[in-house]
């Protein structure tokens, strides 16, 4: 007699995405969908041992950058390392398609730039098989994943196939133009795009300085995108901005919607120069809620920060004539010059050039080690200022010593926002506010300098489990918050609950054993290029369509993960 269920996640405890009381139970899944949750369930063609583990829907992060990844490798990592099992790229308006050949070079140049991508390892590795979106999207199509992932259309390419030269430079557009902008994006949104991004930010800009085209884009030019959408009846738009007259370009982006009548979702950052603007923008995201227009917040679960060692692509002496002689060195060849006296003591003589990027790597007072396992809130006593007032020596010697530390793989943490008051504080409000979405792993992006894919493991570890500086987070909510709540705002009603019927994409996770590894860099880029990774340990087995992918941390060679291709209904409507 066959058996009823494919697979059976065996006595664990179930936080099923809803919010409501976790509760021991098993898991059964047939066709890649829950079929039952309930005690003592019959026997399944394969068990997972889940006693004394928490069982929770697979995590959805909607801002990624896998663009490039995508094409050349069918590992989504690290998120999927980290429970991800639905990842949204495509954001900040870029990406690689739509393209004309003559236009990949430009592409490559906004993505380097913008997502600390190097240029060789995209030369080498995007297989450039298409020009349209649409065709974009078949080949994504064509591979299978360790998770699920969603597109959608990035704006510069868009506003650069149509407009050219004008469109890099930045030059207005004409109504011509955003007739053709706004029917890429509406074919795209067709072809199953969840969204079309934008950036309105100064620091998206190219490796020579020179901001992305979508910097100035008008009203005119969003509006007709917008409108494009609207007609099509899906997508949300996804924006980035330095709001430095807030106000002003907030009403500019609730003008967007109320005439597209799509969502609008804004990346939320507390910064420095402006530390509580981050609650007037969502002020605003509630008020135009409550008059009927979808605004969301999108939030990141920790200060946004850059890590910096003698491995990586920057460090406290970055930009200082006897360190860039050797930063092109392998590890070993800086270590053996990293130990001379001599060479530390002109080292320590020079000045960094560059006063954006002194202020960057050596503002002392927030750096911090980062240690093992990483500490993403540090007290303000733990930073290398005062390690250093304390044991008499100089900030640049406490670097130093600490870099050397690991055979040189230590790295310190530079956090650039959300940590104005040098604590997450700001951060929680922001995960707790009705109109945000937990977001922003940046998983595929800054492969040089952070790894922030980890971010919804940390959502469980700091702020459920271990945060003691502040209130903490239920285990129900959070888990919904990453899962439910992130499916809904995306359109993706099949998933993001453990019930009958939704799609079988979980995480079996060894909840009190759940901790963050230090980042680390590895060299399986294209090219040999570099990126830094970061694995967890606790996930006892990574769940999608039914199909374990990761066991214990470990690949299984499963890949039942699909490109998607728009709203996908839940159970009800299918």
């Amino acid at each position: 007699m066959d058996r009823p269920y494919a697979l059976v996640i065996r006595g664990g405890t179930v936080v099923d995405g809803s919010g409501g009381e976790p509760r021991d139970a098993d898991v059964g899944i047939a066709d890649g969908l829950v079929a039952a949750v309930g005690p003592n369930l019959a026997a399944g063609d394969e068990e997972i041992d889940a006693h004394g583990k928490i069982v929770t829907p697979g995590f959805i992060d909607p801002h990624t950058h896998y663009d490039a990844q995508a094409t050349w490798s069918s590992q989504i990592t690290p998120s999927s390392w980290n429970g991800v099992t639905t990842a949204m790229m495509g954001n900040c308006g870029v990406g690689f398609a739509p393209c004309r050949p003559d236009q990949r070079d430009t592409l490559v140049e906004f993505m380097e730039g913008v997502e600390d991508i190097p240029g060789a390892v995209l030369d080498e590795g995007l297989p450039w098989t298409w020009q349209s979106f649409e065709q974009f999207m078949d080949a994504l199509d064509a591979r299978p994943y360790d998770l699920d992932i969603a597109a959608q259309v990035p704006h510069s390419p868009v506003r650069v196939f149509v407009m050219g030269q004008r469109g890099v430079e930045r030059e207005p557009a004409t109504p011509e133009d955003n007739a053709a902008m706004a029917a890429l994006a509406a074919a795209g949104i067709r072809a199953g795009a969840l969204g079309f991004s934008t950036s309105r930010t100064l620091n998206h800009k190219t490796l020579d300085g020179r901001p992305i085209p979508t910097l100035t884009a008008a009203e005119d030019e969003l509006t007709a995108i917008g409108a494009a959408m609207g007609s099509v009846g899906a997508g949300w738009l996804q924006v980035i901005s330095d709001f430095v007259d807030l106000d002003e370009e907030f009403a500019m982006l609730r003008r967007v919607v109320e005439r597209c009548r799509r969502p609008l979702a804004i990346t939320i950052l507390q910064v420095d120069r402006a530390p509580d603007g981050w609650r007037r923008i969502l002020d605003h995201i509630a008020e135009a809620n409550r008059d009927g227009l979808p605004m969301i917040g999108q939030t990141l679960t920790r200060a946004t920060g850059v890590l910096l060692g003698f491995e990586i692509s920057i460090n406290p002496f970055s930009g200082r004539p006897s360190w860039e002689a050797i930063a092109h060195l392998p590890l070993a060849k800086k270590l053996e010059t990293l130990r001379q006296p001599a060479f530390r003591a002109r080292l320590f003589a020079e000045e960094c050039a560059n006063a954006s990027l002194a202020r960057r790597v050596s503002s002392w007072d927030r750096l911090y080690p980062l240690g093992t396992p990483p500490n993403y809130e540090p007290s303000d006593e733990q930073s290398v200022a005062a390690i250093a007032a304390r044991e008499g020596k100089t900030p640049e010697d406490v670097a130093y010593d600490y870099l050397l530390e690991r055979d040189g793989k230590a790295l310190l943490y530079r956090p650039v926002s959300n940590y104005s008051e040098g604590s997450l504080d700001a951060v929680g409000e922001m995960l707790r506010h009705p109109n945000t979405l937990v977001s922003l792993g940046d998983g595929g992006a800054h492969v040089g300098m952070l790894c922030d894919a980890s971010a919804f493991t940390y959502m469980l570890s700091h702020w459920v489990r271990d945060r003691a500086t502040g209130e903490r987070m239920s285990l129900p909510w959070a888990v919904r918050r990453m899962t439910r709540d992130n499916a809904l705002a995306l359109g993706l009603d099949d998933r993001g609950l453990l019930q009958p019927g939704y799609k079988a994409d979980l995480n079996v996770i060894d909840y009190d054993r759940l901790t963050l590894h230090c980042p680390e860099p590895v060299y399986d880029l294209p090219a040999g290029g570099r990126r830094l990774i970061q694995r967890a340990e606790g996930y006892v087995a990574t769940v999608v369509a039914g199909a374990p992918v990761y066991r214990d941390g470990e690949a299984t060679g499963a890949l039942p993960g699909r490109l998607l291709r728009g709203p996908q209904p839940g159970p009800a409507a299918a």
